[in-house]
């Protein structure tokens, strides 16, 4: 499936260049590069959709694109491995020098002070991709404009989608963050809460109740994210959910260098990735799932025979057509039984069972709820004024896109609504799924 090409701006290429392309993924080894053709250097490109970077140096090796592969040689049918938009949506990119960078942050103090405390300005809750995009597209057209930016984490800038191939990639997790928090918000000049929850809305005040305190908004966006959803039988003190860097990086503490049992629940888009992942890390997976085939929400694209196939030479047992039962602590080890009887040991538990909006926020503020908070696609508004939202917490016409690519265009549509601009009116698309299992990498429609 093809998309429509869309060039970005000079401003928002040079934005999301700051958040999204100041460290790329590094190599399992250093490469021997071929020499340069014609003595030309090689050359970087940006995904104008989510901002991952082509390095012509680096290549693509899960779409078995080498070392070296420029460009224009690249096949057309080519997706961005994160966000899964076409080739035609790249453009060339200068990635700044690493001085430049930090002498850029060193000369970009922060304004907030006594004199401009009084503006409320836009309240953005939520630290992730979406929170960030949503600061980014904002400074583009208003660069006085005063932003708040609320997270419940350090709100450190990194690409989800790498944790679930980091083991086969062999990447320093150290190495997964782009942009500290506190670096992302001196350099788009606005103010920081992080390690904050914020606990209710009061829409007739403008004001968000913060465990800091209380905050007024002119505008407020929420950029919260879904949650993993666990079934009843699974206790959420004894599993694993993995829907961001600090759990990700407790699950491979945990883990730690010998190999473990592992019982990962539901072998949808991110259970068979982090099975996949794991298994290539030297760990014994069992992957559970009530259809009789990963991947099963692509029934048409027949994913999950090749995928099984492929996984014949991998410490990977799939168990089909099973419901889980219960998850049991039994001294230092895991019991997990299934509806028909089946148990299985492990050493840890992972649950991969899909993602449900937190409703707490969306229910104090009365907004309207559709399987999670209901926008319009004018501006992303929700059913209270002056409140937006978007990425994984919000549905169009009932249907959630829990996918990269639609996050930056969302971010342009409430930027507008927001500053006055010229309205850009959001359209939901059919999306391109990059499965990123390195022993069989899939894309899905």
């Amino acid at each position: 499936m093809s998309m429509p090409s869309r060039q970005p701006t000079s401003a928002s290429a040079g934005a999301l260049s700051h958040i999204y392309g100041e460290v790329r993924d590094l190599p399992l080894a250093a490469p021997v590069l071929p020499e340069a053709a014609a003595g030309q250097p090689f050359r970087q490109y940006i995904c104008d959709a989510c901002g991952y970077i082509y390095d012509e140096a680096v290549g693509d090796a899960d779409s078995g694109l080498a070392a070296g592969t420029r460009f224009e040689d690249i096949p057309d049918d080519w997706y961005c491995p994160l966000c899964g938009v076409t080739k035609s949506d790249f453009a060339l990119y200068e990635a700044p020098s690493i001085d430049a960078l930090r002498a850029q942050a060193s000369r970009s103090a922060p304004v907030w002070n006594a004199a401009t405390r009084h503006q409320a300005g836009v309240v953005i809750v939520g630290g992730g991709r979406a929170g960030w995009q949503m600061a980014e597209a904002l400074r583009v057209l208003d660069a006085a404009l005063p932003i708040t930016l609320v997270s419940a984490c350090a709100a450190d800038v990194y690409d989800k989608p790498l944790l679930s191939v980091a083991m086969a990639r062999q990447l320093d997790l150290g190495h997964l963050v782009k942009e500290t928090g506190t670096d992302a918000a001196r350099r788009l000049n606005l103010r920081l809460l992080a390690h904050t929850d914020a606990v209710r809305i009061c829409p007739d005040t403008r004001t968000l109740r913060t465990t800091r305190g209380n905050l007024r908004y002119d505008h407020l966006v929420l950029a919260h994210g879904a949650q993993a959803a666990l079934p009843p039988a699974m206790p959420a003190a004894l599993c694993w959910r993995i829907n961001h860097l600090g759990a990700y990086q407790r699950l491979r503490a945990a883990l730690g260098d010998a190999g473990k049992d592992v019982v990962i629940v539901g072998a949808g888009l991110i259970g068979s990735e982090l099975a996949n992942d794991l298994a290539l890390g030297g760990h014994r997976i069992t992957l559970l799932d009530v259809m009789t085939q990963p991947l099963a929400r692509w029934p048409g694209e027949q994913a999950g025979a090749p995928l099984l196939a492929a996984w014949q030479d991998l410490p990977i047992q799939f168990k089909g057509g099973v419901r889980v039962a219960s998850v049991e602590k039994l001294g230092g080890r895991y019991r997990v039984t299934t509806a028909c009887g089946q148990r299985f040991a492990a050493d840890e538990v992972i649950a991969a069972t899909g993602l449900a909006t937190p409703p707490r926020l969306a229910q104090s503020a009365a907004l309207a709820w559709n399987n999670g908070i209901a926008v319009e696609p004018m501006g992303l508004q929700t059913s209270a004024e002056r409140i937006h939202a978007l990425g994984d917490c919000i549905t169009v016409n009932g249907q959630a896109s829990r996918f990269i690519e639609p996050i930056a265009r969302q971010a342009r549509s409430i930027a507008a609504a927001i500053t006055g601009a010229a309205p850009v009116p959001y359209e939901a698309k059919p999306t391109v799924v990059r499965v990123k299992t390195t022993t069989h990498p899939l894309t899905l429609h």
